[in-house]
């Protein structure tokens, strides 16, 4: 059988660094002492670097992103960007407006069985699927920061 010998291979590789992550987080006093102490955001802030470096320095190919990449795309000078006018602008700010107001008796009510959803481990999904119809997405990031806490980078 040709080609099992390198499957093999890269299976024991991969098995033995999964073992040596289990250890590392056994060590920290297992998932929970792991995310106490942030060792798993810590670890993946790292490794996410690690990946942008080498996708930057061409080190890690990815083809039509550092490598085979289209003409068309290398001169950033030449893509139009699109950009909203101020009367566009105005336009969206005044229907969010207006749809605050046309739902003011309302979004808060969902927006309370939202962070209660939240809170006790219900179904988010389905609840947001009611709240959208009441309240903004602003609102809604609001509630939902108030029940657990915006998310800060460590760098």
């Amino acid at each position: 059988m040709e080609g099992c010998y390198i499957i093999e291979e890269l299976t024991d590789l991969v098995e033995e660094e999964v073992l040596n992550e289990f250890e590392r987080l056994s060590k920290r006093g297992g998932v929970l002492g792991a995310m106490e102490s942030r060792y798993q955001r810590n670890k993946i802030q790292e490794e996410s670097l690690y990946y942008e470096q080498l996708k930057n320095t061409g080190e890690l190919p990815i083809i039509g992103v550092n490598t085979f990449v289209s003409d068309k795309y290398i001169e950033e000078d030449k893509i139009e960007l699109s950009r909203s006018t101020e009367e566009e602008k105005k336009w969206q700010l005044d229907n969010l407006i207006a749809f605050q107001k046309r739902n003011e008796a309302f979004s808060k009510q969902y927006l309370d069985k939202l962070k209660y959803v939240a809170q006790t481990g219900g179904n988010i999904f389905e609840e947001l699927m009611e709240t959208v119809k009441y309240a903004s997405l602003g609102q809604i990031t609001n509630a939902l920061f108030e029940v657990g806490g915006k998310y800060r980078r460590n760098m």
